[in-house]
């Protein structure tokens, strides 16, 4: 399949005229590769790093032609492409190496088996509706019931396991041994949603990005909320991506090894760093 095709497929799953006012799906750089096979790198941000590593696939026998993103590359209009700069790089690159990038942001966190909808999965949960509807069927995030009997402190446990984030956040005041009902999921920055959710009956809301004052307001409101980190409840929904994109025809897919989560946490439990002199 070309990837004209492709896209053509996906954007009828996941058209872009959903996203936000403020987002910029679609494509990000194309240069000039719609008549060509679709080989698809999947990653959640286009950076160099995703870029060399197609160049690299390419170099190795697997000829990628697109990097399908769930990030925007760009999300403000650009005054100048140059050498040096990581937009201006990715354009040089991509013009001469033949590798396009693509984006499905804000319309792909809507969509049945988009990021919301994988996270719903991953824990489980049961009666599953939008938290934010905005097209019959589809919306932001998602709440339903958690199946069986869990304490918070066993929604905190099956969030390490399945999304393994670096740390978790969650209310201070919290009770771990109170029982969880009713989850709310929402992959990356979702603490905007937190009044939604409230209204939703959810007893404890997985997101990502939240502030400290976020933090009071969910609990003021009586929501516990739990922060593990974009990354983490953004990148399982690539590799359904995968998946989603060889279904609708492409002749290959794979995940990037090169995505990264630009993040990361100290501990005092690791040892501390020794002083260069020494």
């Amino acid at each position: 399949m070309a990837i004209a095709q492709l896209i053509d497929q996906f954007e009828t799953w996941a058209p872009p005229h959903w996203q936000e006012s403020w987002d910029n799906c679609g494509w990000q750089i194309e240069p000039g590769i719609l008549p060509t096979p679709a080989h698809v790198l999947v990653c959640l941000t286009p950076t160099l790093a995703v870029m060399e590593e197609a160049i690299s696939l390419r170099a190795a026998g697997t000829p990628i032609t697109l990097i399908f993103a769930h990030h925007p590359l760009i999300f403000s209009p650009l005054k100048s492409v140059q050498t040096g700069h990581p937009i201006g790089d990715m354009v040089r690159l991509s013009f001469t190496h033949g590798i396009g990038v693509y984006s499905a942001h804000t319309n792909f966190d809507q969509v049945p088996d988009g990021t919301a909808d994988v996270l719903a999965q991953l824990m489980g949960l049961q009666q599953v509706e939008p938290i934010t509807p905005t097209q019959p069927g589809s919306g932001y995030g998602r709440v339903g019931a958690v199946p069986g009997d869990h304490t918070l402190q066993q929604v905190l446990a099956t969030i390490q396991t399945q999304l393994t984030p670096p740390d978790l956040l969650y209310s201070p005041e919290a009770d771990l041994q109170q029982p969880i009902h009713r989850l709310a999921v929402l992959g990356g920055s979702g603490a905007s949603f937190i009044g939604d959710v409230v209204k939703s009956g959810a007893d404890a809301y997985l997101t990502s990005d939240c502030k400290f004052h976020q933090f009071q307001e969910a609990r003021d409101r009586g929501l516990v909320l739990i922060d593990a980190g974009h990354y983490a409840t953004e990148r399982p929904a690539c590799a359904r991506l995968v998946d989603k994109l060889l279904t609708l025809g492409a002749e290959t897919a794979r995940l990037s090894d090169r995505d990264e989560d630009f993040r990361q946490f100290w501990s005092t439990a690791r040892p501390a760093l020794r002083d260069a002199s020494e």
